[in-house]
Order: structure tokens, then C-alpha cells, then sequence
């Protein structure tokens, strides 16, 4: 009960010690003291890390918040709006109404004030990231020898416990690296798109693109199909067609060539099963259940794996 409060900060430190772990395994070998190299590791996190988010977040905040204006304040995007409600109503069932004005409000006001908050919530966050810096610190130089006393505390044979920490270890990285990293990719490439091709506010859309993303199966298809849609009746054809070809080749090419680069030979789990345990870690635990999720399941199939050779040998 007492580390409750922390557990996420938990998770979240050992995992990323887990991901720069080889970043402290060089600078170790090149001679340098464990305590040397795991702050040099955690100033390069520092460095990669908060530099792109600030950047990214104090763009999107300002375009939200321009948006909010354009929209709900001014109303200076009434007419179009209005069309496409027009359009939405003609095939909804007699006796239906959509309200596309009053939705759009709701959608960006609730961006809006989740983006507010997080920025509001300053202290907080920053507590939270020095603990999380301040587990990666420890973790990187000590976590060997703390898994070595873990797995003589284990009731299970040592080839096992390697087993489960081998699995769980291709499972952080086959999330954070995998999941996480094509999915930033993904809503890199889609805001890309989004400001070529003409489509306002694409820093927020490319980070909105980038949460769809981390759902699999769902993509940057939320985003993007809106998006053409939009072109197409503002008039902009041959921008909607250029956005559309866009669309299809960045999903071709990750879908094709790095999603099985980065995740198939991590994970190893069913498409289907890591959908579910993604929404079902959401629905649980928040954001942090992308990431719980996946590694959940991935735990549960090290188990199953370790039950079933066990239960062959017997």
C-alpha cells in the first residue's frame, strides 16, 4: 500500500532502464563507472526525451487553442461545418438529427482542456519525471544485481526465472521500441502529410494520430480519413487524392516492413490478443496501459510457455 501511489512511476522507470540499458552497457565498457555511465544515459534521455515534447506540446497547445477560437468563438468555420452536417443528416433515418456543431465544440473543448492540464499540472509532472529518472538511475546500475537476487528468491528453477525475464525484456522492448516508436513515426509522417497537403492545425492532428496509432488494428485512420473528407469537399481534389496516396503508402510501408522489424520478433502474440490487452490496460490503468497491457499478456504467455514444456517433460 505504501508504494501504490508510485506504481506507474514504477513501471515506467524500469522500463525505460530497460530500453537504455544498452546505452549504459557501452559507456560501462569503454571504462567508465557504473555511476558515471548511468548519468551520462539518463542526460541523453533528458536530451532526446524532453526537447522534441516541449517543442511538439507548445505547438500543439497554441493550434488547440486556435482551433477552440475558429470554431467555437468565432465560429468563422460555421459554413462548412454546416455543410457537412447537412450531408451527415441527408443519410441519417427520418426523425434522426446530428448536431455536428455542438460535437465539434465538445471534441475540441475536451483536447483542449486535456492539454491544459497537462501543462496546469507542472509540479506534479515533474515530480513524477525526477522519480522516474531517479529509478532509471538506480535500475541501470544496479539492476543487474537486483535480478540476480530476485531470481535466487524465486521458487522457480533458474533456467525459468531467465525465461520470464528474457520474455518480459523482449516485451518492453517490443512495446516501447515497436508500438510506441511506430506509432510516433506514424503520427510524424500524418501531420507531415497533413501540413503538405494543406489541412489546418496538422501538429495537432499528427499528435491526435499518433494516440490512434497506439491502438492496433485502428492506425492514423481516425485522423486521416477526416481529413480527405474534408479536402474533398472544401474543393481541394487533387490535395485530398495526393493526401489519400500519402495515407496509403505510410501504412503500406509500416505496416509491410517495420511493424515485423520491431514487433513480430519481440512479442510474438496475435495481433487480436495485443488489441485487447491495449484497450483493456487503457480501460484499466489509463495511458500507462499500453504499456501494462501488452506486457501483461506477454507474462502470462512466458507462463503458459514454462506450464506446458513442464508439463511435457512430466
Amino acid at each position: 500500500m505504501i508504494f501504490r501511489p508510485f506504481w506507474i512511476v514504477f513501471v515506467l522507470g524500469i522500463s525505460f532502464s530497460i530500453i537504455l540499458h544498452p546505452i549504459y552497457a557501452w559507456l560501462v565498457k569503454h571504462k567508465l563507472p557504473d555511476w558515471c555511465a548511468a548519468l551520462l544515459t539518463i542526460l541523453f534521455f533528458i536530451i532526446v526525451l524532453c526537447g522534441p515534447m516541449l517543442g511538439i506540446g507548445t505547438i500543439v497547445f497554441n493550434q488547440s487553442q486556435d482551433l477552440y477560437r475558429s470554431v467555437v468563438i468565432t465560429n468563422s468555420a460555421g459554413t462548412f461545418l454546416a455543410s457537412v452536417g447537412d450531408h451527415i443528416n441527408t443519410i441519417l433515418p427520418v426523425g434522426f438529427n446530428f448536431d455536428i456543431n455542438a460535437k465539434v465544440a465538445e471534441f475540441i473543448s475536451l483536447i483542449l482542456s486535456n492539454t491544459a492540464q497537462i501543462f496546469s499540472a507542472t509540479f506534479s509532472t515533474l515530480f513524477s519525471f525526477f522519480l522516474v529518472l531517479l529509478i532509471i538511475f538506480h535500475f541501470l546500475k544496479d539492476g543487474t544485481r537486483w535480478k540476480k537476487a530476485l531470481i535466487l528468491l524465486s521458487p522457480l528453477a533458474e533456467n525459468k526465472d531467465e525465461q520470464i525475464m528474457s520474455r518480459l525484456g523482449m516485451a518492453v522492448n517490443g512495446v516501447m521500441k515497436g508500438y510506441i516508436l511506430i506509432a510516433l513515426l506514424q503520427g510524424l509522417l500524418m501531420g507531415i502529410g497533413l501540413s503538405i497537403f494543406g489541412v489546418p492545425h496538422p501538429a495537432l492532428w499528427g499528435v491526435l494520430a499518433f494516440v490512434t496509432a497506439l491502438i492496433p488494428m485502428v492506425s492514423t485512420f481516425p485522423i486521416s480519413i477526416p481529413s480527405i473528407i474534408f479536402l474533398f469537399i472544401t474543393g481541394n481534389t487533387g490535395h485530398a487524392i495526393g493526401l489519400l496516396i500519402w495515407t496509403i503508402l505510410m501504412v503500406a510501408i509500416i505496416d509491410n516492413f517495420l511493424s515485423p522489424m520491431f514487433i513480430s520478433k519481440k512479442i510474438n502474440i496475435p495481433s487480436l490478443l495485443i488489441l485487447f490487452s491495449v484497450l483493456g490496460g487503457i480501460t484499466l490503468f489509463g495511458p500507462v496501459g499500453i504499456l501494462i497491457g501488452p506486457l501483461t499478456v506477454s507474462l502470462l504467455y512466458a507462463l503458459i510457455s514454462i506450464y506446458r514444456n513442464e508439463f511435457k517433460q512430466s
